[in-house]
C-alpha cells in the first residue's frame, strides 16, 4: 500500500507547486516522509535550497530537518508515487476560470505517472473539474488507464497567509479519493501531518464543491456588509459604530467590510458561477455579490476624491498617499489585490498617487500593475492618505502621525477597515 510504501520511505511523495500552498504542505510531509518538492520557478526553488521562504511565510528554521529535494528539473518527478498537485487557479480578465496552471501541472505528472502511482489536487476548482478536465491529461500522457492503472484523489487547501494561529496541522482536512481505497489511503497519508484529523467526502466533486463554497459564503457575507456599508455612509453613520451594536446580538455574524481580493474569496465564487453557467443556472445572489465586491475599490476612490474636493480643493493638484499594495494585511502577496482599483479610480481623476508597502516586493508592484513603490512616505507632502491595507506596521499610527503627512489643517484620511476611528478628532476622517 502506498501509505506504508511511503512510511518507510520506499516511496516518495512529490508537492508540484511550492507557492504559499505548496511549499508548507512540502516542509511538514518532509519532516515524516521523503519529499521532492517541485516548482518551474528555477529562482524561486534556488531560494528554498537556501532555506529561504520566497512568499516570506516560513521562517528559515522551518526547513530544519526536513526529508526533501527541491527542483525545478521535471525529471526528477520520476522518482515520486504519490503527486501532491497546489498550483494557482486564477481566473482571466472575463472573470473566467484559468485552469491553465492546473492543466499544465497535470502535464507535467503525466509524462512521469507510473501504474500504483496516487494524484491527489489541492488547487481550488469547480466541482468536476479533477475528474472531467485534469484525468483525462493524465490519462493521454502517460498511456495509463484510470482507476485500473492510478488514483486520483482531492483535498482542498485551507491555508490562511499571514494566519499563525490556523495552520496545516491544526485545521481539518477534507479528502477524497476515486474510490474506497484510494480515500483510505489519502486519508492515512494526510494523518501524517495534520494533527486535527481528517474529514472523508462522499466523493471528489462533494470535497471541490465544499472548498468552493466556503470562501463563496464568505465573499456573500461580506458583500451584504459592504453594501450596508455604502447605505449607512448616505445616512451619515458609521458603519463599524453600527457593527459594534449589531454584535451584542449572540446570534449576528460578524463580517466586517472592505476590499475583497486575493487569490480564494475575490476568485473561487467566480468558479462556481461558471460552473453554474454550464449547467444552465444563473446564481444571482452570488454574482451580486462579486459585483458589489468588485465595486468597493472604486467606490473607496470616489469617496476620497469626494472629501478632498468638500475641503475647497483642486483634485488636479491634490496628492494621496495609499499605504498598501497587498491583497491583505500582513502578507507579501499581491495577486487580485483590490488597492489597484482604488488607485486607477484616483488616477481617473488626475490625483497624483504615492503608494507605499512594508510587506509588497517593488519589482513585483511593478510587474503585476505598473506602480513604482516608493520607500517612505514624503512629510507635508499629502492633501488625503487611504490606509488600504492594515499592515502591523501601520496599526500604532497616532493621528498626529498622520497629521505630520499632511500638507495642510485639513487634511483627509480615508480608513478602509476602521482602525482608527475612536483616534481621530481634528482630520477629515471617513471609512467603509
Amino acid at each position: 500500500m502506498i501509505y506504508d510504501n511511503l512510511r518507510n520511505k520506499e516511496a516518495r511523495l512529490a508537492v508540484v507547486g511550492l507557492g504559499y500552498v505548496g511549499l508548507p504542505i512540502a516542509l511538514e510531509f518532509a519532516r515524516e516522509i521523503s519529499v521532492i518538492g517541485f516548482d518551474i520557478n528555477q529562482k524561486r526553488v534556488e531560494m528554498m535550497r537556501r532555506g529561504q521562504d520566497p512568499s516570506n511565510e516560513l521562517s528559515k528554521e522551518s526547513f530544519d530537518g526536513c526529508d526533501i529535494e527541491f527542483t525545478a528539473d521535471p525529471e526528477v518527478l520520476q522518482k515520486a508515487q504519490f503527486f501532491v498537485v497546489a498550483v494557482p487557479t486564477p481566473i482571466n480578465a472575463s472573470n473566467q476560470p484559468d485552469l491553465g496552471p492546473v492543466l499544465s501541472a497535470s502535464r507535467t505528472v503525466g509524462k512521469v505517472l507510473k501504474k500504483g502511482d496516487y494524484v491527489i489536487y489541492e488547487s481550488t476548482v469547480y466541482p468536476g473539474c479533477t475528474e472531467d478536465d485534469c484525468v483525462p491529461v493524465l490519462e493521454e500522457l502517460s498511456g495509463l488507464k484510470f482507476g485500473e492503472d492510478f488514483k486520483v484523489g482531492y483535498s482542498p487547501e485551507r491555508i490562511n497567509p499571514g494566519d499563525r494561529e490556523h495552520t496545516i496541522r491544526t485545521i481539518t482536512k477534507v479528502v477524497a479519493g476515486s474510490d474506497q481505497e484510494s480515500l483510505d489511503e489519502i486519508a492515512k497519508v494526510y494523518e501524517i501531518v495534520i494533527d486535527a484529523g481528517v474529514h472523508k467526502a462522499a466523493n471528489i466533486k462533494t470535497a471541490e464543491a465544499s472548498k468552493v463554497i466556503e470562501n463563496t459564503q464568505r465573499d456573500v457575507n461580506i458583500a451584504l456588509i459592504n453594501e450596508l456599508s455604502i447605505i449607512l455612509n448616505r445616512v451619515g453613520i458609521n458603519t463599524y459604530d453600527v457593527l459594534e451594536c449589531a454584535r451584542t446580538k449572540w446570534n449576528f455574524l460578524p463580517f466586517t467590510p472592505g476590499l475583497v481580493g486575493g487569490h480564494c474569496i475575490g476568485v473561487d465564487p467566480y468558479y462556481l458561477t461558471f460552473k453554474a453557467k454550464k449547467l444552465g443556472y444563473h446564481a444571482r445572489v452570488i454574482n451580486s455579490g462579486r459585483y458589489v465586491n468588485d465595486s468597493m475599490g472604486f467606490y473607496v476612490g470616489k469617496q476620497t476624491v469626494k472629501r478632498i474636493l468638500d475641503q475647497g480643493k483642486n483634485v488636479l493638484d491634490a496628492r494621496v498617499l495609499v499605504m498598501g499594495m497587498t491583497f491583505k494585511e500582513n502578507v507579501s502577496d499581491i495577486r487580485n489585490s483590490k488597492v489597484i482599483d482604488v488607485i486607477h479610480e484616483l488616477h481617473s481623476f488626475s490625483v497624483n498617487v504615492d503608494v507605499v508597502d512594508t510587506h509588497a516586493d517593488p519589482e513585483e508592484v511593478k510587474a503585476e500593475y505598473g506602480i513604482d513603490l516608493i520607500p517612505e512616505p514624503k512629510m507635508n507632502a499629502y492633501d488625503a492618505v487611504v490606509v488600504a491595507v492594515n499592515h502591523k506596521d501601520y496599526i500604532d499610527y497616532s493621528e498626529a502621525d498622520f497629521q505630520k503627512l499632511m500638507n495642510d489643517e485639513n487634511g483627509v484620511l480615508i480608513d478602509v477597515k476602521g482602525t482608527y476611528r475612536k483616534l481621530i478628532h481634528n482630520l477629515v476622517y471617513w471609512s467603509l
